[in-house]
């Protein structure tokens, strides 16, 4: 990869483009080797301007970043989301990085308060290409949404 395919900020996200083509060949990749490649989607909360979301969901991938392997993939989306691909991970080891990276997001003290929902497909149960993968991953929310540190329902 040369240094134009990551975000400046952070070596480890790669831009959209060069997300979508690595993705596309794992998953091919994947297919041939009959392994599992789970897409993670994380949608900050609340809905902002968006100059702010993509800010916070930069931010956001530097903190996964450090959590996921390096052989995983992260992207912000041009959908103002961030997309973590685990290779070689099938639905049920994926949930336990998704208990990890929440722990990691609810202790990190983000520039701007949020929450966040995340939503995982598995290729191939829930689809074999990136389309269908955030498709599915959209409609599958796998933690409840997070209030903000700090935050209370108490009146």
């Amino acid at each position: 990869m040369v240094e134009d395919d990551c975000l400046p900020d952070d070596p480890r996200a790669l831009t959209p483009e060069v997300f979508e083509f690595v993705v596309s060949n794992e998953l091919k990749r994947a297919m041939r080797s009959q392994n599992f490649v789970t897409l993670l989607l994380v949608d900050p909360m609340p809905r902002s301007t968006e100059h702010q979301r993509s800010e916070l969901v930069r931010e956001l991938a530097r903190v996964i970043g450090r959590v996921v392997r390096e052989t995983d993939i992260v992207s912000p989306g041009r959908d103002g989301r961030l997309s973590v691909v685990l290779l070689d991970a099938d639905f049920d080891n994926s949930m336990q990085v998704v208990d990890r990276l929440m722990t990691w997001v609810e202790h990190y003290e983000f520039r701007t308060p949020a929450s966040f929902a995340i939503g995982a497909a598995t290729s191939p149960t829930h689809g074999v290409d990136l389309t269908s993968l955030r498709s599915a991953a959209a409609a599958r929310p796998v933690q409840p949404r997070r209030e903000p540190r700090g935050s209370s329902h108490a009146q």
